[in-house]
């Protein structure tokens, strides 16, 4: 029998999924509450007894998803020889962030974090830096790679992935400055163990 934890995290989840395709088509300020509770198949009484506003409910979205695509990147343990985790975290990273739904959701959060700075924050908070902190870590622990600074190394790494799935995927950079996902990781993975 599911506790009463269970089933409300369940009906938040179902909640939040719904939230989730409201907020990709119609943007952060035009999106309504009663269409989220629609499309959500609640009521909009069970939908302001788990969020409380908009803003609330779009945190706990960010929260959500970055949870989901952290767990799927960052869940394998860091274990082995340094080439080969790093290149199938590389190949991890750019799998799973390269989701036309994550990036539309990315692409969100950056057209509101000029007015809702706190937004964009939230979700470096639950992506970037813990990321950033697990492969500082792991870095940490291979000093045969004689890496002085791994926090910065571990902002390249990281960052380069991500400036790639943005530039190509978000700004057409297919078209302007088209990279190989293959050729990108193997040079950055070059420099790192070098």
């Amino acid at each position: 029998m599911a506790t009463m934890s269970t089933t409300r995290n369940k009906k938040a989840e179902q909640i939040l999924q719904g939230a989730m395709p409201e907020f990709l088509e119609h943007g952060y300020a035009a999106t309504r509450m009663d269409q989220v509770a629609k499309t959500a198949g609640v009521s909009k009484q069970t939908l302001y007894s788990y969020f409380d506003d908009k803003e609330g409910l779009f945190k706990a979205l960010i929260e959500y998803v970055a949870c989901q695509k952290f767990r799927l990147v960052w869940s394998k343990p860091l274990t082995g020889e340094p080439r080969q985790v790093l290149t199938r975290l590389a190949q991890r990273i750019i799998t799973e962030i390269n989701d036309p739904d994550y990036l539309c959701f990315v692409r969100l959060i950056i057209a509101e974090s000029g007015k809702h700075p706190e937004l964009s924050q939230l979700f470096l908070e639950n992506v970037a830096q813990p990321a950033i902190a697990i492969f500082k870590a792991y870095l940490q622990e291979h000093p045969e790679l004689k890496i002085k600074d791994s926090e910065v190394i571990a902002h390249i790494f990281v960052g380069t992935l991500i400036h790639n799935i943005l530039t190509q995927n978000m700004l057409s950079g297919q078209e302007v400055i088209p990279m190989e996902s293959e050729r990108l990781i193997n040079n950055l993975v070059d420099l790192i163990v070098n």
